[in-house]
C-alpha cells in the first residue's frame, strides 16, 4: 500500500501563486509514475500534469501549460506542483495520485490517491 498525503492548498487571488505537496509513504517502489489530477465543483476530475519518478520530461494538460510546474524529490518521496499566473477556473481540490498507468492521463489506470487539497482562486 501507498500513502499519499497532500498539502499546500489555499485561497489566492487571480494572478498569484501556490504550489502544492505531496507526501508518499509506504511501498512507494511500486509506483512509477506521481500525478496532479484536480476536480471542479459540478465537473469531473481532470488531468493536470504527470511526472515518472525515473526522469523524463514531465507532461501536462493543455490548460496549464506554461503556468503549472511539476516535480519531484525523491529523497523525499515528494511530488510537487508550483502553480504561476492562477485563474478563477484553476479553483479546485487537487489530487495527488500516483501507480503505473499506461496512459498518464486516465484516472483509472492510478492506483493510490489522496485526500485532495482545495485551491480557491479569487477573481
Amino acid at each position: 500500500q501507498v500513502q499519499l498525503v497532500e498539502s499546500g492548498g489555499g485561497l489566492v487571488q487571480a494572478g498569484g501563486s501556490l504550489r502544492l505537496s505531496c507526501v508518499a509513504s509506504g511501498r512507494t517502489f511500486s509506483t512509477y509514475i506521481m500525478a496532479w489530477f484536480r476536480q471542479a465543483p459540478g465537473k469531473d476530475r481532470e488531468f493536470v500534469a504527470a511526472i515518472s519518478r525515473t526522469g523524463g520530461r514531465p507532461y501536462y494538460a493543455d490548460t496549464v501549460k506554461g503556468r503549472f510546474t511539476i516535480s519531484m524529490d525523491n529523497a523525499k518521496n515528494t511530488v510537487y506542483l508550483q502553480m504561476n499566473s492562477l485563474k478563477p477556473e484553476d479553483t479546485a481540490v487537487f489530487y495527488c495520485a500516483a501507480g503505473s498507468p499506461l496512459n498518464v492521463v486516465f484516472e483509472s489506470q492510478y492506483e493510490y490517491w489522496g485526500r485532495g487539497t482545495q485551491v480557491t482562486v479569487s477573481s
